[in-house]
C-alpha cells in the first residue's frame, strides 16, 4: 500500500498532479485545496496517499496532509460516496469545516461541493454525526463517550476542536494537550486550524 510520495512535481493541474519519485511519475488526483499547497512545478513534493482499485481502473489519490487524507476516508466510507464525491467535497471545504458540519448537522454546507446533492449531503450527516459527536441541548458539540476532555472546558469550544481532531486522525490525548494551548476564545475553527498547524511541526 502506498502511504506517501516525495518527489519531483513534474506536472500540475487543479485536479491532479504528478510526482516523479526513481524515475517512476505518480498521476494523484486531488483537492483544490492540495493543488493550492503544492510548490513550482520542478520543485520537490510530498502528499499523502490512497490507492483505490477498481474493476475498470487504479486510481491514487493524493492529500497535502494527513487531517485531508483521514477526512477524505471518513466521507468515503459512507455508502454512495465515491472519491469523485469527497475530492469534490474537500476541495469546498477543509477537513475541519467538514467535521464540523457533520457534528452539527449541517448538511446544506456538504451541498456546496460539485455533485454532491441534499440527499446525498444528509446521509453523510447521517451515518457519519454518531463518530463525530452529538449536539446537545445548548447546540455545543460533546464526545459520544460524553467524559470531559482532561484540561479542557468539555462544554465549550475547546471540546468541540478537540472532537474535530480526533475524526481527523488525532488521539484525544495529543489533541486535547494541543487545544488545551490554545486561546479559549478563538472560535472553533480557528482553534482545529491552529491546532493542526501544531501537531504538523511536531
Amino acid at each position: 500500500m502506498l502511504y506517501s510520495l516525495r518527489g519531483t512535481l513534474i506536472h500540475r493541474e487543479l485536479n491532479l498532479a504528478v510526482v516523479e519519485c526513481g524515475g517512476v511519475g505518480y498521476q494523484c488526483f486531488i483537492t483544490l485545496n492540495t493543488a493550492r499547497q503544492l510548490p513550482q512545478v520542478g520543485s520537490e513534493a510530498m502528499l499523502y496517499t490512497i490507492l483505490n482499485v477498481r474493476e475498470d481502473a487504479v486510481e491514487l489519490f493524493g492529500f497535502a496532509d494527513n487531517s485531508e487524507l483521514s477526512c477524505f476516508k471518513l466521507l468515503t466510507s459512507v455508502n454512495g460516496v465515491g472519491p469523485k464525491a469527497g475530492l469534490a467535497i474537500l476541495s469546498e471545504l477543509s477537513p475541519e469545516r467538514v467535521v464540523l458540519a457533520i457534528a452539527n448537522g449541517d448538511y446544506k454546507a456538504l451541498t456546496r461541493a460539485q455533485g454532491v446533492g441534499p440527499k446525498l449531503a444528509q446521509r453523510i450527516v447521517l451515518e457519519l454525526k454518531d463518530k463525530v459527536g452529538l449536539p446537545s441541548s445548548t447546540g455545543v458539540v460533546v464526545p459520544d463517550n460524553s467524559m470531559p476532555v482532561s484540561g479542557v472546558n468539555a462544554s465549550g469550544n475547546a471540546a468541540q476542536a478537540v472532537d474535530a481532531l480526533t475524526m481527523l486522525g488525532f488521539s484525544a490525548g495529543e489533541a486535547s494537550a494541543v487545544v488545551a494551548k490554545l486561546d479559549s476564545d478563538l472560535s472553533v475553527q480557528e482553534m482545529v486550524r491552529q491546532a493542526l498547524r501544531a501537531l504538523g511541526r511536531r
